[in-house]
Protein backbone atom coordinates (compact mmCIF):
# COMPACT_ATOMS: atom_id res chain seq x y z
CA UNK A 1 0.00 0.00 0.00
CA UNK A 2 3.06 2.69 0.53
CA UNK A 3 3.29 2.12 -2.64
CA UNK A 4 0.45 3.81 -4.07
CA UNK A 5 0.39 8.14 -4.36
CA UNK A 6 -2.88 8.79 -2.18
CA UNK A 7 -5.96 10.02 -3.89
CA UNK A 8 -6.63 14.13 -4.04
CA UNK A 9 -9.76 12.95 -1.57
CA UNK A 10 -7.48 11.79 0.50
CA UNK A 11 -6.16 14.99 1.63
CA UNK A 12 -7.23 18.86 1.81
CA UNK A 13 -6.57 20.94 -1.60
CA UNK A 14 -3.86 22.55 0.03
CA UNK A 15 -1.94 19.63 0.86
CA UNK A 16 -1.19 18.95 -2.86
CA UNK A 17 1.77 21.07 -3.24
CA UNK A 18 3.07 18.65 -0.32
CA UNK A 19 2.10 15.60 -2.06
CA UNK A 20 2.86 16.95 -5.40
CA UNK A 21 6.89 16.76 -4.28
CA UNK A 22 7.50 13.16 -3.54
CA UNK A 23 7.16 10.04 -6.16
CA UNK A 24 6.35 6.85 -4.37
CA UNK A 25 7.48 4.62 -3.12
CA UNK A 26 6.71 6.64 0.07
CA UNK A 27 9.62 4.57 2.68
CA UNK A 28 12.36 5.12 0.03
CA UNK A 29 11.51 8.77 -0.30
CA UNK A 30 11.49 9.42 3.39
CA UNK A 31 14.55 7.35 3.69
CA UNK A 32 15.84 8.97 0.94
CA UNK A 33 15.86 12.71 2.77
CA UNK A 34 17.72 11.34 5.81
CA UNK A 35 21.34 11.84 4.01
CA UNK A 36 19.76 15.47 3.44
CA UNK A 37 19.13 15.74 7.27
CA UNK A 38 22.90 14.66 7.86
CA UNK A 39 24.02 16.95 5.71
CA UNK A 40 22.24 19.93 7.03
CA UNK A 41 25.19 20.89 9.93
CA UNK A 42 27.92 20.72 7.30
CA UNK A 43 25.97 23.50 5.22
CA UNK A 44 24.78 25.84 7.49
CA UNK A 45 26.80 28.16 9.65
CA UNK A 46 25.92 30.58 12.61
CA UNK A 47 25.77 33.45 10.60
CA UNK A 48 23.49 31.64 7.98
CA UNK A 49 21.52 30.00 11.05
CA UNK A 50 20.20 33.38 12.02
CA UNK A 51 19.24 34.99 8.89
CA UNK A 52 15.94 35.77 8.51
CA UNK A 53 15.14 36.83 4.74
CA UNK A 54 12.32 39.32 5.72
CA UNK A 55 11.21 40.40 9.02
CA UNK A 56 8.85 38.54 10.97
CA UNK A 57 9.77 35.67 8.95
CA UNK A 58 11.41 32.76 10.60
CA UNK A 59 14.89 32.20 11.00
CA UNK A 60 16.87 29.64 9.76
CA UNK A 61 16.70 27.49 12.91
CA UNK A 62 13.53 27.83 13.33
CA UNK A 63 12.93 26.68 9.92
CA UNK A 64 14.68 23.54 11.03
CA UNK A 65 12.80 23.32 14.39
CA UNK A 66 9.39 23.40 12.39
CA UNK A 67 10.13 20.85 10.52
CA UNK A 68 10.37 18.56 13.20
CA UNK A 69 7.63 19.61 15.23
CA UNK A 70 5.26 19.07 11.89
CA UNK A 71 6.32 15.98 11.30
CA UNK A 72 5.83 15.39 14.89
CA UNK A 73 2.41 16.05 14.30
CA UNK A 74 1.77 14.19 10.56
CA UNK A 75 2.83 11.10 12.48
CA UNK A 76 0.69 11.96 15.31
CA UNK A 77 -2.03 12.34 13.45
CA UNK A 78 -1.29 9.10 11.43
CA UNK A 79 -0.92 6.79 14.34
CA UNK A 80 -4.46 8.32 15.42
CA UNK A 81 -6.01 6.96 12.43
CA UNK A 82 -3.49 4.08 12.12
CA UNK A 83 -5.16 3.35 15.44
CA UNK A 84 -9.02 3.68 14.50
CA UNK A 85 -9.15 6.65 16.87
CA UNK A 86 -10.72 9.98 16.73
CA UNK A 87 -11.81 10.87 13.38
CA UNK A 88 -11.85 14.71 13.70
CA UNK A 89 -7.94 15.83 14.48
CA UNK A 90 -7.15 18.98 15.99
CA UNK A 91 -5.49 21.91 14.17
CA UNK A 92 -2.00 23.20 15.17
CA UNK A 93 -0.54 26.08 15.27
CA UNK A 94 3.24 26.11 13.62
CA UNK A 95 3.84 29.96 14.56
CA UNK A 96 2.87 29.87 18.27
CA UNK A 97 5.15 26.55 18.65
CA UNK A 98 7.99 28.01 16.95
CA UNK A 99 7.89 31.08 18.99
CA UNK A 100 7.32 28.87 22.58
CA UNK A 101 10.28 26.49 21.13
CA UNK A 102 13.04 29.18 21.33
CA UNK A 103 14.98 27.22 18.30
CA UNK A 104 17.01 30.20 18.04
CA UNK A 105 19.06 29.47 20.93
CA UNK A 106 20.36 26.20 19.73
CA UNK A 107 22.96 24.68 17.18
CA UNK A 108 22.12 23.53 13.76
CA UNK A 109 23.50 20.35 14.63
CA UNK A 110 21.23 19.80 17.46
CA UNK A 111 18.49 20.63 14.88
CA UNK A 112 19.41 18.48 12.49
CA UNK A 113 19.99 15.23 15.21
CA UNK A 114 16.44 15.96 16.06
CA UNK A 115 15.11 15.92 12.88
CA UNK A 116 17.15 12.88 12.11
CA UNK A 117 15.59 11.29 15.74
CA UNK A 118 11.99 11.99 14.10
CA UNK A 119 12.59 10.96 10.81
CA UNK A 120 13.70 7.56 12.16
CA UNK A 121 10.95 7.28 14.23
CA UNK A 122 8.29 8.35 11.56
CA UNK A 123 10.23 5.53 8.82
CA UNK A 124 9.80 3.17 11.50
CA UNK A 125 6.19 3.84 12.26
CA UNK A 126 5.42 3.97 8.67
CA UNK A 127 6.92 0.88 7.80
CA UNK A 128 5.43 -1.21 10.21
CA UNK A 129 1.72 -0.62 9.22
CA UNK A 130 -0.82 -3.56 8.00
CA UNK A 131 -1.30 -2.77 4.60
CA UNK A 132 -5.25 -2.43 5.71
CA UNK A 133 -4.38 0.67 8.25
CA UNK A 134 -3.38 2.84 5.21
CA UNK A 135 -6.15 3.92 3.61
CA UNK A 136 -7.49 4.67 7.27
CA UNK A 137 -9.15 8.19 7.26
CA UNK A 138 -10.99 10.85 9.20
CA UNK A 139 -11.11 14.91 9.12
CA UNK A 140 -9.05 17.83 10.14
CA UNK A 141 -10.75 21.11 9.94
CA UNK A 142 -13.63 19.47 8.05
CA UNK A 143 -11.08 18.22 5.44
CA UNK A 144 -10.53 14.33 4.80
CA UNK A 145 -6.91 13.05 5.63
CA UNK A 146 -6.00 9.24 5.43
CA UNK A 147 -2.81 7.65 7.04
CA UNK A 148 -1.11 7.37 3.59
CA UNK A 149 -1.88 10.86 2.40
CA UNK A 150 0.27 11.67 5.88
CA UNK A 151 3.11 9.83 4.88
CA UNK A 152 3.28 11.68 1.97
CA UNK A 153 2.04 15.13 3.66
CA UNK A 154 5.42 14.78 5.59
CA UNK A 155 7.42 14.14 3.21
CA UNK A 156 6.27 16.68 0.87
CA UNK A 157 6.37 19.39 3.81
CA UNK A 158 10.02 18.51 4.20
CA UNK A 159 11.07 18.88 0.95
CA UNK A 160 9.06 22.06 0.50
CA UNK A 161 11.08 23.69 3.39
CA UNK A 162 14.17 22.50 2.10
CA UNK A 163 13.18 24.04 -1.27
CA UNK A 164 12.44 27.66 0.44
CA UNK A 165 15.72 26.99 2.77
CA UNK A 166 17.40 27.10 -1.03
CA UNK A 167 15.02 29.69 -2.52
CA UNK A 168 14.48 32.02 0.02
CA UNK A 169 17.55 31.68 2.56
CA UNK A 170 20.50 31.36 0.10
CA UNK A 171 21.16 27.65 2.21
CA UNK A 172 23.03 25.89 -1.19
CA UNK A 173 24.15 22.75 -0.39
CA UNK A 174 20.38 21.16 1.08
Amino acid sequence: MPNQRPSPDQYAPHQQSYVSLIEPPILDALTTQEAVIRALPASIDDDKAAYRYAPRKWSVREVLGHMADAERVYQHRALVLSREGEGELPRWDPDGYAAAAHFDTRSVTSLAEEMLAVRRATIAFFANLEASVWSNSGTLNGKPLSVRALAFIAAGHFQRHLNVLRERYGVSAV
